[in-house]
Formats: structure tokens, C-alpha cells, sequence
């Protein structure tokens, strides 16, 4: 179905809608839907590609929400232990990532970075060294992971590592990273060889 039929059908009526509710600023399937569907005709109207692209644009957005709304209905659905569904939801990826996106993630920055970490931490160990909210700068210190400790690995290592951030805390500006057990390089002293001295005299 293309993100226009999709968009239509949203704005048909539903049974047990409201019909007013648009004018009290509700926001609804059908407002929404309707709301759309205009955009994308304005767009359409002045330049036929750009249209193209706003419905792609639709789509992709669409299937990101989906499949949100489907990983909740899934943890909720399923057995998630005794801390509960509340708990399940904040560990995973795809719910964070639309909680934290809506600004209604109830965990600081610090927990969710603590949360990417130990999702890659068996994998990939890795641990806070120093995040800047201001900045939003967070230092990273390799943990050891065996393994060959090639630099290809290594490199595939924090890939993995900052993609788990990225999910939980998008707030993360940038990631920096600090070897494991990393100490500051003591100077070296410059010897000279001992300058000849001169013979005794006779």
C-alpha cells in the first residue's frame, strides 16, 4: 500500500470518533491522515518529485513507528519477568530510541548510556569515563575483550559499541575513547655520552 492510500485511509471515519474533534485541537487517526494526504497533494502540485519523495518519506516514518508500536505490544504480551514490562520496554533499542525522540524517556542520559553499554557489554565491554552533558562529549574506556586485538577488530568493536549508544542516548554528540588500564607515557630522558676527559698531566 503507498504512503497516499495509507494516509486516506487514515482519514476515513472510524466508528466511535469523535467527528468534532479536529476543531478542539484533538489529535486523532483522521486529522492526522487528512493532514497528510494535504501536504502531500500541495507537494505534488509544484514539483512531482519532490511528492515522490514526501511519500517516501511517509513510508519510511511509518515503518519506523510500526514497528515500534509492535515491539511494545510484544513486550507487553510476553513474559518479561518479575521487574515487570515497564523494564523490558526501557531496555530495548527501537522503544528507547521513539521515547527518547518524543522526549518521554524517564531515564537520565548517564542510565541510558549505562544501558547501551551492558547491551554489547558480553560482546564488546566497554565503560563510562566521562560523559559532558554540556557538550554532550562522552570518553569511553575499552574493556578486555580478547580476541586477536587487531586494530580491524578493535575498530568493529567501537562500532558496535557506539551504535548501541546512538540507539539509547542520541543525546551523545560525540564518543571518544580511552585505552584499557591507560596511563600517561613517562618522559624519556635524553642521555649524552660522557664527554671525554682530558689526560692527567705527567
Amino acid at each position: 500500500m503507498s504512503a497516499r492510500a495509507t494516509a486516506a485511509q487514515a482519514a476515513e471515519p472510524r466508528a466511535g470518533v469523535p467527528q468534532g474533534a479536529a476543531a478542539q485541537g484533538t489529535v486523532n487517526a483522521e486529522t492526522t491522515g487528512r493532514r497528510v494526504e494535504e501536504a502531500l497533494d500541495r507537494l505534488a502540485q509544484r514539483d512531482r518529485e519532490a511528492g515522490a519523495a514526501a511519500e517516501e518519506l511517509v513510508r519510511v516514518l511509518m515503518d519506523f513507528y510500526g514497528a515500534g508500536l509492535a515491539r511494545i505490544v510484544h513486550l507487553v504480551g510476553s513474559g518479561t519477568g518479575d521487574d515487570g514490562p515497564r523494564a523490558a520496554l526501557l531496555r530495548d533499542e527501537l522503544v528507547t530510541s521513539l521515547l527518547v525522540l518524543h522526549d518521554l524517556h524517564p531515564e537520565d542520559t548517564v542510565t541510558r548510556i549505562g544501558r547501551a553499554l551492558d547491551s554489547v557489554r558480553r560482546q564488546h565491554p566497554a565503560d563510562i569515563a566521562e560523559f559532558d552533558a554540556d557538550s554532550g562529549v562522552l570518553r569511553l574506556r575499552a574493556g578486555e575483550a580478547g580476541g586477536c586485538g587487531c586494530p580491524s577488530t578493535n575498530q568493529q568493536a567501537q562500532q558496535a559499541v557506539e551504535a548501541a549508544v546512538s540507539c539509547f542516548a542520541p543525546d551523545v554528540t560525540s564518543v571518544r575513547w580511552e585505552a584499557a588500564g591507560a596511563t600517561a607515557e613517562p618522559t624519556l630522558l635524553q642521555i649524552s655520552p660522557r664527554p671525554p676527559t682530558a689526560a692527567p698531566a705527567s
